[in-house]
Formats: structure tokens, C-alpha cells, sequence
């Protein structure tokens, strides 16, 4: 029998209430929690609260734990590695584990060129922020273009970029000159998404956003926070063409959808187009803070002392990160692909007829249902979306997160097996029909 949840006391459990409230009295309000949830273990896909509940995680920390928790040889490298050397700034020396792990990463050239560099930060906001500096140093341009419902990151930089929710940037302007246009989605926009989003940008273009002004584009392939939206395919060699017509940088934001998330090592690869840039992050170190920022040697030629970070392409993270492409390499990017076509299948059969399911959408282990109230007019279901999210972690035992105004995201580890995707799929479904009646 496939395991399940297991729920041995309310939720949250009377240790799991106590540190809640101790953490509520003492950290910042500005976090946003999802659940009551107080994660003292995990392994795999699994999580165990102080109070011995069992939860299944399709979060992975949001789509960070991209092993699994804790996976034994990612455990093993840190330990190695604590033992041997745990920080000696890259900034200022040279030390063998973030050397190789550069040169790994150079070998795999995901941007044009012949060859490209690596700068180490230690999230996506700040890999981000590297490409905005560097896109500024390149080009000599000052503006850049981002699209509506994009998340990439919240400190200034990255924030000016990101345009998820208003809540993220009221109180923080004036921001960086960054003009939004349209992402296009297939399910709200129809056949002609990628004309439409092409047509927008180049009307910005022709009234009130010079090109030859505009840095870089800041693009994610798989629009993450934004609701798991996939493009069309012809959309990004679409605003590739834009880009190279106009001397401008392509960004591809791949800190969510990269790191064989979406059964291919970078989410670009499924539509036959390189950036100029891009960012990773989460998934590269199976939840060690790194992040890279990747460019051409044409790109990322500045000077020393223009960027740097004292901690970024830190010794323990870089050696997760070598287990971490270690396992993705043989086996657990096909892994995504195809347990992510089976519980894509699943999630079909189970709830594709549902009269409150719009869309079901994704590629790999990046997968959204989006909750509507009316399928014809597609009104978005918000509130829908929140009680299913609460229903299945307090009724099932099962974390999930939504992405978007009304998509429910499954953006589990890597490691998920078939059993486990069943599993998440039946109590997915259990909770939606508690709570529509149907």
C-alpha cells in the first residue's frame, strides 16, 4: 500500500502551536505563511511536524528541495564539505569546490556564445539583481522590460521588475525604469496569445518606450508566481527576434522552472531558444542558498569590483550543488518528465471535468490547475483556490501552494514517484469535490 498522510492531532498540534507563536512574536510580519505548518524533519516528499503529523509536500520549498529533503548524498557532500571548508570568500579567494562547480556550469553553456561566465549570489532576487547591473554595464542602456504577473525577486532591483501583487511593491517606490507588458497565456488568450504579447510590446516600443533605450528583456519561460503559465511555443523565438532587432539583452529567469523542474535541464530547451542572461536559483542546490547568474564572455566582461558577494558560491553550497546536478543528471530530471506526464494524466482524469477546473497545464514536475467559478467565461475562482490550498493541508495532510490569482501549483521534488503523484492527485481531488459538491 502507497503511503499516505498521517494526521495524529489537530492542526496545528499543541508543540507545533507554541513555536508558532513564539516565531509570530519574534520574526518579521512581513513573512507570509501559508500553513500552520512547523516542519522539525523531512525526507524525500515527506515532512514531520513536532507532533508526529506526516505530511506529503508538493511544495518542496517552493520547487527549492529539488532531490528531496535531506536525499543522502546531498546530505554527504555537506558533511564532507563542513568538515573540509565552510566559507572562504569568493570575492577575494580562490577555493577548488566553487571553481569546479563554475566550470560544470560553463560546460553545460546555456546562453549563445562560445563561452560564457558565472557569478555565484545565494538567491534568485539576487541573481536578478546581477543581471539588471550587468545588462546596465553592457549595453549602457538605463530601461529595461518586464511582463505583468512576473515574480523575480524583492529586493529593489528585482523588485522593480517583479509585477505578481501590488502588496509586493506598495511603500517600496520609486523603482527602477522598468515598463510591464503582456504575458501570453494560451487558456485566457486563445491562438493568437503570441501575436498579441509581440503586438503589445512593440506598440510600448512605438509610443512610450524607446528600444534603443531598453537594456534587457526579463523574461521567465514558464511564468511561475504568475500561475504556471506555459507560452506558446513560438513566443520566445518570437521576442528573441524582438530583441536581437533592437540590440537588446534576452533574460531568461529560470530560478523556479530551471534545474530539470520542467523534465528538461533548463525550461528554455523546450522551445529551441538561448537568453543572453540567465538567472538560477532554488532547485540548484537542493535548498543551500546559491544562486548563478550565467552570461556570454561578450556579456559579462566588467571589471573587477563591479559585483560581488561575500558569501555567494559559498564551499557547502557549491558542494550540494555538485551532488545536486550529480543526481539530476542521471536519473532525476527524466524522473520529472515522466512521473510529470502521469500525474499531468492523473490530474486529467480525476478532475478535467471538473465544473470549477479551467486549465491544466504545465511541463514536468511544474504543474497548475487553474480554479475557475464559470468555465465559459472564465471567471477566476480566487477564494476556491485558497479553501482547496487550506482543505487538503488541513482535511489531507498535504502541502501545496497556489502561484497566480486562482492556480492551485504542484512543484514537488524531483524524486516523486508515480505512488506518491496518485497519492497527491487523489487527495487533490478529494479536497476540490468536498468543497464544490461535486
Amino acid at each position: 500500500m502507497s503511503r499516505r498522510p498521517v494526521l495524529r492531532t489537530e492542526l496545528p498540534g499543541p508543540l507545533a502551536r507554541t513555536l508558532i507563536e513564539r516565531s509570530n512574536a519574534a520574526v518579521s510580519p512581513s513573512y507570509t505563511r501559508d500553513h500552520p505548518l512547523v516542519a522539525e524533519r523531512a525526507l524525500g516528499v515527506w515532512i514531520t511536524d513536532p507532533d508526529g503529523n506526516e505530511f506529503l509536500d508538493m511544495s518542496a520549498g517552493i520547487a527549492v528541495t529539488s532531490t528531496g529533503h535531506c536525499h543522502p548524498r546531498v546530505v554527504a557532500a555537506i558533511t564532507e564539505q563542513a568538515g573540509k571548508l565552510i566559507h572562504m570568500s569568493g570575492t577575494d579567494f580562490f577555493y577548488p569546490v566553487q571553481g569546479r562547480l563554475a566550470d560544470r556550469l560553463v560546460k553545460m553553456q546555456p546562453v549563445r556564445g562560445d563561452a560564457c561566465r558565472v557569478y555565484f549570489g545565494n538567491s534568485g532576487t539576487e541573481a536578478n539583481e546581477a543581471a539588471l547591473k550587468l545588462a546596465r554595464w553592457c549595453t549602457g542602456r538605463k530601461h529595461f522590460i518586464a511582463f505583468l504577473d512576473a515574480f523575480h525577486g524583492r529586493t529593489m532591483g528585482a523588485l522593480s521588475l517583479t509585477a505578481s501583487k501590488a502588496r509586493q511593491r506598495e511603500g517600496f517606490g520609486p523603482f527602477l525604469p522598468v515598463t510591464h507588458t503582456v504575458y501570453p497565456d494560451p487558456y485566457r488568450h486563445g491562438p493568437g496569445a503570441t501575436k498579441m504579447a509581440i503586438d503589445h510590446l512593440k506598440e510600448l516600443f512605438r509610443t512610450i518606450c524607446p528600444p534603443n533605450e531598453v537594456a534587457a528583456i526579463f523574461v521567465e519561460p514558464i511564468q511561475g508566481e504568475g500561475g504556471y503559465i506555459v507560452p506558446p511555443a513560438d513566443f520566445l523565438p518570437e521576442l528573441r527576434k524582438l530583441a536581437d532587432e533592437h540590440g537588446i539583452l534576452l533574460v531568461f529567469d529560470e530560478v523556479q522552472a530551471g534545474m530539470g523542474r520542467t523534465g528538461k535541464m533548463f525550461a528554455y530547451d523546450h522551445f529551441g531558444v538561448k537568453p543572453d542572461v540567465i538567472s538560477l536559483a532554488k532547485g540548484i542546490a537542493s535548498g543551500m542558498p546559491l544562486s548563478a547568474t550565467i552570461a556570454s564572455e561578450e556579456v559579462m566582461r566588467w571589471k573587477p569590483g563591479a559585483h560581488a558577494s561575500t558569501f555567494g558560491g559559498n564551499p557547502v553550497a557549491c558542494a550540494a550543488a555538485h551532488a545536486t546536478l550529480d543526481l539530476l543528471e542521471e536519473s532525476l530530471v527524466e524522473n520529472a518528465r515522466v512521473v510529470g506526464e502521469q500525474m499531468m494524466g492523473m490530474l486529467r482524469e480525476r478532475v478535467g471535468n471538473h465544473p470549477n477546473v479551467g486549465d491544466i497545464r504545465g511541463k514536468g514536475l511544474m504543474i497548475g490547475v487553474e480554479l475557475v467559478a464559470d468555465r465559459t467565461t472564465k471567471e477566476r475562482a480566487n477564494d476556491l483556490r485558497n479553501a482547496v490550498v487550506m482543505d487538503c493541508f488541513f482535511r489531507s495532510g498535504m502541502v501545496i501552494l497556489g502561484a497566480g490569482q486562482n492556480t492551485v501549483r504542484f512543484c514537488p521534488s524531483l524524486t516523486l514517484t508515480e505512488e506518491e503523484a496518485a497519492t497527491a492527485v487523489d487527495l487533490f481531488a478529494t479536497s476540490l469535490h468536498a468543497l464544490t459538491q461535486v
